[in-house]
């Protein structure tokens, strides 16, 4: 009897089961790429603020060294006024004009000298008598400023210091003041007034934003304007007071800034959030006044170097994560692979006789085989060798015809030297054999700094007589002149000879004849560059260029090797070879190889033509 019952599924418990059992090792990993964030991110972020509290550091000490000697710059001149004999003689007759008159001029000569912003002298009722901007506008004389506080500080102890704005000028600056006594009385005071304006300009030119804050908390310079005249924190009823009567501010509103602290990191140094921007806030306190000079950094940049960190460190535990994954997995199929191996021996013994039986079928396909891929490979050698050795034989051939003419012409001196180059190329060809050797059985070559101007003149005198019998002009240009490569000097003269034997025969049909030859370093690499202005490569050819057999030439002109051997000769030399076609019309082979690790000064000239390979099919 057939049971209709559904067939039950036994193995969804399990998935699950497998499912829940790995989910304590994702939960792990998880948490410990979330730790390796969470540590990048504190490592940047600390190593960051380090930076800038250093740097703000070497700040303050530049700065607040600057606002001291500028503040003690003009110590001197109240007590050197007070040893002058027309100072007390105005104080002594304040309604002397011609005496008002000779102290204005005598302020004014000595401010001139000094280069403060205004000197002038006040009775002791407060009134301003005489200044060095008497005869501008905006001049202190006459006014009543008996309420400043650096005049009630001098009367009372003999010496005031204030910042505010200036009640006629409108301009702030800093006031220094002395009394001038007779006996135990004050008899007047002697008031200098310094511009800071300049101080505040060349902060400017700073990193990061400065700000200079008084007694009050009320910022009185800074290097934005949006800044100044405002307190960090709402003034309290008695400062309002004070401010009032003093009038340190002119007119400004003080409104309070949007500054809240948010993170102490020393005693001198918060993270404070201004304006809704989190800053880094260093501060100094000056010895020459009681306010504080502070410096912002923006932490913007700071949060965006350690939030990048956090993202590398939790990519390279993922990584690591991963490796041990794959580790893992790798021990995984090894045994899965032994327990596969044992079941297939098993198997393998019930098919022995089927095997046998085939076995030898296979070998006599496998000995077709072999011998099919060594004539293949006979014949590419074949190939190559052929277009190695076509070059440099017809060098020969031409060397060798125009001994004869110069020996018929008893020139015997350049008989000599085409005799000479002749057996260099003997020994190049010697070399060759030696070299496709090489080429057969290792991947690189021996590499020597070799420089580019010597090179390119041996290809050149390979492709002499074809550039003279086709009428191509060649350009070279190589900077710096001494440039040199990591190269083979055989294998890298090859090269250069194939392509500009392939650009000679680009241009046979073309109106303009110019094969221009130009290396820059860049980076640690030089890039060669080989142009024509032929019809340039066609585009069905130009994606299978260093492909074997792919040419452009016509039938029986070449076999497609050329460039196939050139770029396998730049690979082994750690370079590479790519080709494109110039919009202007022709092509443009670049040859990219690493720099020499020192430029070669001078070398010998070689005695013979480097190895020439054939050109490109």
């Amino acid at each position: 009897m057939i049971s209709r019952e559904p067939a039950r599924r036994f193995d969804g418990p399990s998935d699950n089961a497998r499912g829940w059992r790995g989910l304590p090792r994702w939960c792990g990993a998880l948490a410990l790429v979330a730790v390796a964030a969470f540590a990048g991110h504190q490592i940047a972020m600390q190593a960051g603020l380090a930076r800038l509290r250093e740097a703000a550091e070497h700040r303050l000490d530049m700065l607040a060294t600057g606002l001291d000697a500028d503040l003690a710059r003009f110590d001197y001149l109240p007590a050197l006024l007070e040893m002058t004999p027309v100072v007390p003689a105005l104080l002594g007759t304040p309604s002397d004009t011609r005496l008002r008159d000779v102290v204005n001029r005598y302020l004014d000569g000595v401010n001139a000298t000094a280069g403060a912003e205004m000197l002038y002298v006040l009775d002791a009722s407060g009134t301003s008598l005489a200044a060095s901007d008497w005869d501008k506008p905006g001049t202190t004389v006459g006014q009543d400023l008996s309420f400043r506080p650096y005049v009630i500080d001098a009367l009372g102890q003999g010496r005031g210091r204030f910042y505010g704005v200036g009640i006629t000028s409108k301009r702030p600056g800093y006031y220094l003041s002395y009394a001038l006594r007779r006996g135990q009385s004050a008899r007047g005071v002697v008031a200098v007034k310094i511009n800071l304006e300049e101080t505040e300009r060349a902060w400017r030119k700073l990193p990061g934003d400065v700000a200079l804050i008084d007694q009050r908390g009320v910022v009185i310079l800074s290097t934005r304007d949006d800044l100044k005249f405002r307190p960090l924190l709402p003034l309290d009823a008695l400062q309002r007071a004070e401010v009032l009567r003093s009038r340190p501010y002119g007119e400004a509103a003080l409104q309070p800034l949007r500054w809240t602290q948010k993170e102490a990191l020393d005693r001198d140094v918060q993270v404070i959030s201004l304006d809704g921007v989190d800053q880094l806030a260093s501060a100094r306190t000056l010895r020459g006044a009681p306010w504080q000079l502070v410096v912002l950094d923006d932490l913007a940049p700071l949060r965006v170097a350690a939030r990048n960190a956090a993202i590398t460190a939790s990519l390279a535990m993922a990584v690591l994560l991963l490796v041990a994954v794959a580790l893992w997995q790798r021990r995984r199929a090894v045994r899965q692979k032994l327990a596969n191996q044992a079941a297939l021996q098993a198997a393998h013994d019930t098919l022995e006789s089927t095997v046998v039986a085939r076995t030898a079928q296979l070998r006599a396909a496998q000995g077709e085989l072999v011998h099919a891929g060594k004539m293949a490979a006979l014949g590419q050698m074949s190939a190559g060798v052929v277009h190695e050795l076509n070059q440099p034989l017809t060098a020969m051939r031409t060397l060798s015809e125009s001994a004869t003419i110069l020996l018929d012409k008893s020139r015997l001196d350049d008989v000599r030297g085409n005799l000479e180059r002749i057996r260099g190329m003997v020994d190049r060809l010697a070399r060759l054999t030696s070299q496709l050797r090489t080429f057969a059985y290792k991947g690189e070559l021996p590499l020597a700094p070799v420089q580019l101007s010597h090179a390119i003149a041996d290809a050149q005198v390979i492709v002499a007589e074809a550039s003279k019998k086709q009428r191509v002009t060649i350009e070279v240009d190589v900077q710096p002149p001494a440039l040199s490569v990591m190269a083979e000097d055989a294998a890298l003269g090859s090269v250069l000879a194939n392509l500009m034997r392939n650009a000679i025969d680009a241009m046979q049909d073309a109106p303009v004849r110019t094969l221009r030859l130009e290396a820059r370093p860049k980076e640690g690499r030089v890039l060669l560059s080989v142009t024509d202005t032929g019809p340039g490569i066609r585009p069905d050819i130009l994606p299978r260029l260093f492909e074997p057999f792919v040419t452009g030439k016509a039938a029986g002109s070449g076999l497609g090797l050329g460039l196939v051997i050139s770029a396998q000769l730049v690979r082994s030399m750690d370079g590479s070879l790519r080709a494109a076609n110039l919009d202007g019309g022709g092509a443009c082979f670049v040859i990219d190889l690493p720099a020499a690790i020192a430029v070669i000064h001078n070398p010998p000239v070689p005695s013979h033509s480097p190895l020439s390979i054939a050109q490109q099919e």
